[in-house]
């Protein structure tokens, strides 16, 4: 079978080459709409496959695909939607953008900090080009990577993004394919990479014209957005081929530097390459030629080790994994939350387990699921797996999205960003965390259908039945919703956030000066049931992690080797606006002597050379 290349493509001065795959329908006549309307008949092919050719076509010019029938609909493979999701398509020609990083190396993931943010409520103007004067801040505060929650052509002004339902154009209000071209410019610039989030495992509801054409979805399987994408079903060839080629296209054509897959235990394929093994395969392989590394990474509720393991060993050979493990244990401690999802953490094991493997459920019985859950993340690196204590989800699909600023004190969200950003695993931040933005993150969206709009409203309501949070879930429609939900970064400048910013940019020099993004010679372990301990190395210069999570003081003894131990951090002193230290500069080791601990802090020691 000779699978094509979907959508418009610029083949020589004015020559633009039409594919679409639309094996549902007899005919298709190209719709040309502007500058001037004309008709082509497209010429059918093999397997479903229509094609056209078009001399003197300028970018820009507007065209739509005439069925059999006369209904006109979008390219599902547009480049550009200038107006909507229901509008007619625009060419568009990525590759005519002059671009300036040259010598650009990449980023690999070992060394890599995430900072993941929202186009539309980053800045008050919510585009592409609004971000670039933000790109310095970010650059000084240490972050490697700005990783962009998905921008493909979505209903209306306003969207998390996972309603996307054109996967090749970006989103016309952020400022389409010139304007994330010129920020993903401006970001190697300055030495920051840009990752971007791609929704493979369903396409939003409205303006998803996809099923007319082809059999691009299946009903043999079911996801929470409806039928899964079909992967491994008849004829589904040419649908694997439509989004693996999205992926190339955002590193080829876009440069982009790392690509999450959003909820991939949503991406049905039980066929004997599965379609993230052959994505992966084809990602690593236009890395080779483009001579950077360009990390795929997955989001998976399954604790699955299968995602991570290389092709040899029966894997799928991704890069690295989104850990839940990691979130839930950090936020159930600090928040006491234990309803829902949070059902199966709490404890202080449920922390120190993932800290040893990079998640805690590895096959042990979970009484959320009502089953046994995960397999061993045994021989897996520990930067291939990438924690957060706060991200979209775990902030915006709360009821109220609520920041952790608005859950827990100064301290606990000191001991958070410590416990993340001092681990060896690989750290993200979600925007506005690093100077503790207390504006909630909500979920918003514009729509156009009232149906679909009284769907998604009830859809909120029913989604937070197993939570205790029972007051009025915001509308998710309402533009006060999305207006509530931007940044204000004028609260940089004031305290506490302020020092607060400044905590962050210390944490992650020490982390980027201690190397501890390669770090695999950790010992954890408990000292009772409120403070974890963590010893990096066993050599002068090596390193010692206190982390508390308690809300009174406590004592404990320092059992470590060698004789002393010199305070390098504590995150209760009065530089951070704590309550002050009551640490020794010096602690004596052997014997070994008490310290006290502030509630919620943590500390870091390094050892003393001995004479």
């Amino acid at each position: 079978m000779n699978l094509r290349a979907h959508g418009a493509r610029h083949l020589a001065e004015g020559k633009w080459e039409f594919v679409l795959w639309a094996p549902f329908q007899r005919e298709v006549t190209l719709h040309i709409l502007e500058p001037e309307e004309s008709r082509v008949p497209m010429q059918s092919e093999c397997c479903g496959y229509y094609s056209a050719m078009v001399e003197h076509l300028e970018p820009g010019s507007t065209y739509s695909y005439e069925l059999h029938g006369g209904r006109n609909l979008p390219d599902p493979a547009s480049r550009s939607q200038p107006q909507g999701v229901h509008g007619p398509s625009q060419v568009a020609d990525p590759e005519s953008f002059v671009w300036s990083d040259h010598g650009w190396k990449g980023q690999d993931l070992p060394s890599s900090i995430f900072y993941e943010l929202h186009v539309g409520t980053y800045t008050d103007a919510g585009t592409f080009d609004a971000i670039i004067p933000q790109l310095d801040q970010l650059v000084d505060l240490g972050v490697t990577t700005i990783e962009l929650m998905p921008i493909s052509q979505f209903p209306g002004g306003h969207n998390w993004g996972y309603d996307g339902v054109y996967p090749f154009a970006v989103q016309n209000t952020y400022g389409g394919h010139q304007g994330l071209q010129r920020l993903v410019d401006a970001a190697h610039v300055r030495g920051l990479a840009v990752a971007l989030d791609l929704v493979y495992n369903h396409l939003g509801p409205e303006g998803n014209y996809l099923g007319v054409y082809g059999p691009y979805f299946s009903s043999r399987y079911k996801t929470p957005w409806g039928e899964a994408i079909n992967f491994d079903g008849p004829n589904s060839d040419p649908v694997r081929r439509f989004f693996i080629d999205n992926a190339l296209y955002w590193v080829e054509q876009f440069h982009i530097d790392a690509l999450r897959l959003d909820a991939v235990h949503g991406i049905f394929d039980f066929g004997a390459n599965p379609i993230l093994a052959e994505l992966q395969s084809e990602v690593q392989s236009a890395a080779q030629r483009l001579g950077r590394p360009i990390p795929v990474i997955a989001e998976s509720n399954l604790n699955d080790a299968k995602f991570l393991h290389p092709k040899e060993k029966g894997g799928y050979g991704l890069d690295g994994q989104w850990s839940d493990d990691f979130h839930h244990s950090v936020h159930t401690l600090l928040t006491g939350e234990l309803a829902g999802y949070y059902a199966d953490f709490g404890k202080l094991s449920n922390l120190t387990n993932t800290l040893k493997a990079g998640w805690c459920y590895s096959g042990q019985y979970s009484a959320f699921r009502r089953r046994r859950h995960g397999n061993s993340p045994v021989g897996l690196r520990r930067s291939q797996f990438v924690v957060c204590t706060q991200n979209h989800d775990q902030i915006g699909n709360r009821a109220h999205g609520e920041r952790l600023t608005a859950l827990v004190g100064p301290e606990a969200q000191k001991l958070a960003a410590g416990i993340t950003l001092l681990s060896s695993f690989t750290p993200l931040l979600f925007m506005g965390e690093e100077y503790g933005e207390t504006s909630p993150f909500q979920y918003f969206v514009s729509h156009g259908d009232q149906d679909l709009i009284e769907a998604v409203r009830q859809g909120r309501h029913e989604e937070f039945s197993s939570f205790a949070w029972v007051q009025e879930v915001p509308d998710p429609q309402a533009d006060s919703t999305f207006e509530i939900s931007r940044l204000d970064h004028a609260r940089k400048t004031r305290e506490p956030h302020s020092t607060i910013l400044r905590f962050y940019k210390h944490l992650i020099q020490f982390r980027k000066d201690h190397s501890l993004n390669r770090r695999e010679d950790w010992e954890i372990r408990e000292s009772g049931d409120r403070v974890i301990l963590a010893l990096l190395g066993s050599e002068p210069q090596s390193l010692s992690f206190v982390f508390h999570f308690g809300d009174a003081p406590t004592t404990i003894e320092m059992e470590l080797p060698g004789k002393s131990w010199r305070l390098c951090l504590d995150s209760s002193d009065t530089a951070w606006l704590g309550l002050g230290s009551s640490l020794p500069q010096i602690v004596r080791s052997n014997p070994a002597s008490a310290i006290t601990l502030q509630p919620w802090s943590f500390a870091v020691l390094e050892r003393a050379a001995e004479n």
